[in-house]
């Protein structure tokens, strides 16, 4: 192999100084503008991730937001940053961010009014897409549950309305879903869930609501169970850790309560009658577990019907049925927190209906012998 002499080095010396003489401004140039694309990128990542992703990606409860004609998109931004109430994490990450985005892309003035189901999983951009396509108005109407209703009993009331499109079947089916509920701690935590006739029994609360007339059972049902832990507030959980007791236990308590007492001024009287019965070993024995079991609503069974072998029959097992057997109100939770005093410390142990075409107030005894003699003045009218 020839080696270059030094003329022929210095030669190729001065046009490599030469090639790079002009290579190296535009080399320059290149590692300028990638240096500058990738902190852009970054950044653009960094901005999206911040300020424009889903507030909570595992989070997909559906929240109704009602966007009013003429509102302008800072109205529209405070409206989705307040719109799971106050003290909760909004539906975007800072009204700030939404307004900036639909600046930026020119959609300002294109986001319609109209009622949305909108979520924490959904990013801005996805928000934006849904707000700018827009939703024609649905239909409303009022769905009443009044106290003490079961499950079926609410079915029945949506079968009937006959303004809601909504699946009655479907709803029912829903009711005994635990895993499509489990967002809900109340309910992921129900013991023996899959051995109840339903398990959102007594914690679909009571109240007056205003429903989309084409709503699905997963919007009504996600709206009343979510009225329910609006309801059972911090108090009454503190409550029930004084007395011992689940939430569980106080719920199926009160349903039992709840459908025993038709005078509002028993609740706590019955409430105390029973609390009695289980620091005392004695099984409670109520009618409206039976009534639940057979699906009939009487005063009076056969020894036959009180033996019926099943998890809610408090006639054959003792304490509290295995969930409740109804949807209590605020009234009787309250009466199964807080039993009446003076009938607990009296020991109130029995109580039977009276003339219920006279009055609905029941009849309490602290011994059998009493409560037997009341049994059979009155027993002619239950029939």
């Amino acid at each position: 192999m020839k080696r270059m002499d030094k003329t022929e080095l210095s030669a190729v010396r001065l046009r490599w100084q030469r090639f790079w003489h002009y290579a190296r401004p535009i080399a320059t140039w290149v590692l300028s503008v990638g240096l500058v694309a990738l902190v852009v990128v970054f950044a653009v990542r960094f901005v999206t991730s911040r300020y424009f992703s889903a507030v909570d990606e595992d989070d997909a409860t559906p929240y109704e937001v009602v966007i009013p004609q003429n509102a302008s998109a800072g109205k529209i931004a405070d409206l989705l940053y307040h719109a799971c109430g106050e003290g909760e994490k909004g539906l975007i990450v800072s009204s700030a961010s939404f307004k900036v985005y639909v600046d930026f892309i020119g959609k300002a003035n294109s986001l319609k009014a109209g009622t949305y189901l909108l979520s924490k999983n959904m990013t801005i951009p996805e928000i934006v897409d849904i707000l700018t396509e827009g939703n024609p108005a649905r239909g409303t109407t009022r769905l009443v549950i009044t106290e003490g209703k079961t499950v079926e009993e609410i079915a029945r009331t949506i079968r009937e309305n006959s303004a809601v499109t909504t699946d009655a079947d479907a709803f029912l089916a829903l009711c005994r879903d635990a895993a499509a509920f489990s967002k809900y701690p109340f309910i992921a935590e129900l013991p023996n869930a899959s051995e109840r006739r339903y398990v959102l029994e007594g914690y679909l609360f009571p109240d007056t609501y205003e429903i989309f007339t084409d709503s699905t059972p997963e919007e009504i049902l996600d709206k009343l169970l979510t009225r329910y832990y609006e309801v059972y507030t911090g108090e009454w959980v503190a409550r029930a850790q004084e007395l011992d007791m689940t939430r569980d236990q106080v719920m199926t308590l009160a349903s039992i309560i709840e459908r025993e007492a038709s005078d509002p001024e028993d609740l706590a009287r019955v409430s105390a009658v029973f609390h009695n019965r289980l620091e005392r070993g004695m099984k409670l024995e109520s009618c409206a577990t039976l009534n639940y079991i057979t699906g009939q609503d009487r005063y009076t069974f056969t020894s036959d019907e009180m033996a019926i072998v099943s998890s809610y029959n408090t006639y054959l097992n003792e304490g509290l049925p295995i969930g409740p057997i109804c949807n209590p109100g605020a009234a009787a939770i309250f009466a199964a927190l807080y039993p009446d005093e003076q009938y607990l410390e009296e020991g109130y142990l029995f109580f039977c209906n009276g003339n219920p075409n006279v009055s609905r107030k029941l009849l309490f005894s602290k011994t059998y012998e009493e409560h037997q003699e009341k049994v059979e003045e009155y027993r002619q009218y239950w029939n």
